[in-house]
């Protein structure tokens, strides 16, 4: 019995505080269900490791943060420019004001955690939401994501320090999963009441970043979003748009890049129209953009 409790005592240390309390000789039995129970207990999750990473990495923001030393300059003449630190009272931390959807065109939620738990892959997101349903809150809402990358919407061209990112686990080829849908609107929800973010500041990758993107793809359902509050969307009856409709115009006034003609149409078309993303617009398709140009 000695043996097997010097062993254990060295491999599982929370088993120490069990054995330590107990004041009578343990069965066979009695010794192994300890050890199940007590693996189970103190076993470590695949996660561990990157969040005290996490941990970390916030505690030195914070430390950054804290830092009250007045700002030292000189003028032409290299003489110093009186300074000093008067910390304000009236300040807060910035709210995200847009949500980015992107699907992760990989096999599994798993891959995608992955990959944005390794520091060289240099890439992240606030949530992931699995084929499941499950939620995997990756990032505080008021920390900088690095999801958006290269990206305009407006006049906005950091949407990184703007947004909150959510991945949904996706190949790119197939229909979203109704229990994935489902928890993405609850989540919406969530974001929404917390932040005021507008109605119209729920956009996709592809809408931000026209030449590069295609997520969330032309499965991706904008429409049952847009009847939850989640984005705009087109009227059922459609106002036919006026034969000298500038279609540059159009597009800038809802949000896209133009600078790539072509592929700002196509971005349009695939979370407008869906089901034809040719970098034209037929008749039909310009009262869409005419309709949406109106309310945006």
């Amino acid at each position: 019995m000695e043996d097997v409790f010097v062993y254990v005592q060295g491999k599982f240390m929370c088993l120490i505080i069990i054995f330590r309390s107990m004041k009578c000789y343990l069965c066979k039995t009695c010794l192994f269900v300890a050890i199940i129970l007590t693996i189970t207990s103190c076993a470590r999750t695949p996660y561990d490791i990157t969040n005290k990473k996490y941990r970390k990495q916030a505690k030195a923001l914070t430390k950054t943060i804290r830092l009250t030393e007045p700002v030292t300059l000189t003028d032409s003449a290299a003489a110093v420019i009186p300074s000093d630190w008067v910390g304000t009272v009236n300040f807060g931390l910035r709210k995200p004001n847009y949500v980015i959807i992107h699907y992760t065109a990989q096999k599994t939620a798993q891959e995608t955690l992955t990959a944005f738990t390794d520091p060289k892959r240099e890439v992240s997101a606030h949530y992931v939401i699995g084929r499941d349903g499950k939620i995997y809150h990756m990032l505080n809402d008021y920390l900088r994501a690095w999801h958006a990358g290269v990206a305009k919407w407006g006049n906005n061209t950091d949407v990184n320090s703007s947004s909150i990112g959510i991945e949904l686990d996706n190949t790119s080829e197939e229909p979203f999963a109704p229990a994935q849908i489902n928890s993405l609107l609850a989540l919406l929800t969530k974001l929404k009441k917390a932040y005021n973010i507008p109605t119209a500041n729920f956009i996709g990758h592809s809408d931000i970043a026209p030449p590069r993107k295609q997520d969330p793809g032309v499965y991706f359902p904008w429409k049952t979003l847009a009847k939850k509050g989640f984005g705009l969307w087109y009227d059922d009856t459609l106002i036919p748009c006026p034969d000298d409709m500038d279609i540059i115009m159009a597009l800038r006034i809802v949000g896209y890049d133009t600078s790539d003609l072509k592929s700002a149409i196509i971005a349009f078309k695939r979370h407008f129209i869906q089901t034809n993303i040719d970098p034209q617009f037929s008749g039909p398709e310009m009262d869409v953009l005419y309709n949406l140009y109106r309310k945006y």
